[in-house]
């Protein structure tokens, strides 16, 4: 039985009436409860005996339904995933054929070595980004979704790829304005060398000691360089020196026994000279400008100066090397030191010490 406040007013207006009692009310929670009881008794008697097994046993759970989309789609994934796999091997190896095809054509119609390796390099590049883009078509990553997020990201892109693009355009320029070749011997800064590959982004040099150089294109396309092979003849210039003294004619004779016995000078494009270029503390210097072709240069470095010694030799042609001479006369008077006076320092005061400062 539920007991309700005598100040009830249902009470009370049941009272002043002089009616029946009015009906108890039924508290809200009652009310729920019974609801909830009803929808289930319904749930049952409409649920078939394969629906309540499926909720005994736990079947249609959200874990069961997750593994089993999970397994649609790694079923539905693994063939993709192959095949992409496939587009790439197939065309990675159809890309290298494709540039080496490329390369011979333009062999045959006798392109520069530069061009050549540039273009190959170039072609190279962009076959397999063709090739990476298909593979991700196929998994399912579309190219215009990675090509606009790749548009979002085109400012820090740019920024972070400054100096690869500038070696990039640095390479066109190379290839435009040819300041040097494939096979040149060229002079940047600290670097010298000859040009074995020129590709996209840098250039290979090989200098002397048999090391590899790369260096970046935007370093060759902006600062100064000396390209020593760039015409067809060059000029080595030799210095021969002999002591103060000697007879130049007889040395100046000596040295055009030497040119004319090295069949490697050119006398076509320029005659060679010979002349006084220097007068040293120890030496005078007899310089030879000497024109010769420029797969030549290195012997003819090579050969002119032993011919020069050993001609030099046989003629009795003295070769200087550093001396200081000095010379004093005999009857030159010895120096003395002067006298100096003597000193008197003050004399100390009592209670004082002199160089104390007390």
């Amino acid at each position: 039985m539920i007991l309700l406040d005598d100040k009830t007013p249902a009470l009370l207006a049941a009272a002043a009436a002089g009616g029946d009692k009015p009906p108890v009310p039924v508290p809200e929670t009652f009310q729920a409860t019974d609801s909830i009881h009803r929808v289930l008794a319904d749930s049952l008697k409409n649920m078939s005996a394969t629906d309540l097994k499926a909720v005994v046993t736990g079947e249609n759970t959200f874990v069961r339904d997750a593994l089993s989309e999970l397994t649609q789609l790694t079923v539905a994934f693994i063939p993709k995933l192959l095949i992409a796999i496939v587009i790439l091997w197939v065309g990675m190896k159809l890309a290298k054929m494709l540039k080496r095809v490329i390369v011979r054509s333009l062999e045959r119609r006798d392109a520069e070595p530069s061009l050549r390796t540039f273009l190959g390099s170039l072609v190279d590049v962009l076959l397999k980004a063709m090739v990476i883009i298909m593979a991700m078509d196929v998994i399912g990553i579309k190219a215009t979704s990675f090509i606009a997020l790749l548009g979002a990201m085109g400012l820090a892109i740019g920024m972070a790829m400054q100096g690869t693009l500038q070696n990039f355009a640095g390479g066109v320029i190379i290839l435009l304005m040819k300041p040097f070749k494939v096979d040149d011997y060229i002079e940047c800064g600290e670097y010298k060398g000859y040009i074995k590959e020129i590709r996209i982004f840098h250039t290979i040099m090989r200098p002397f000691n048999g090391r590899t150089v790369i260096i970046p294109n935007s370093e060759l396309a902006t600062k100064s360089l000396i390209n020593h092979t760039k015409e067809p003849f060059i000029r080595l210039d030799v210095v021969a020196s002999v002591a103060y003294g000697t007879d130049l004619a007889k040395a100046k004779a000596v040295l055009w026994e030497v040119i004319n016995a090295e069949p490697l000078i050119d006398r076509t494009f320029k005659e060679p000279k010979v002349a006084v270029s220097n007068l040293n503390n120890s030496s005078v210097d007899l310089t030879l400008w000497l024109w010769t072709k420029v797969e030549d240069y290195w012997t003819v470095w090579e050969h002119i100066r032993e011919d020069i010694y050993i001609a030099f030799n046989n003629a009795g042609v003295e070769i200087p090397f550093p001396q200081v001479t000095i010379h004093q006369p005999a009857d030159a008077p010895h120096a003395h030191m002067e006298q100096r006076a003597a000193i008197k320092r003050p004399d100390a005061v009592e209670g004082e010490k002199l160089g104390t400062g007390n």
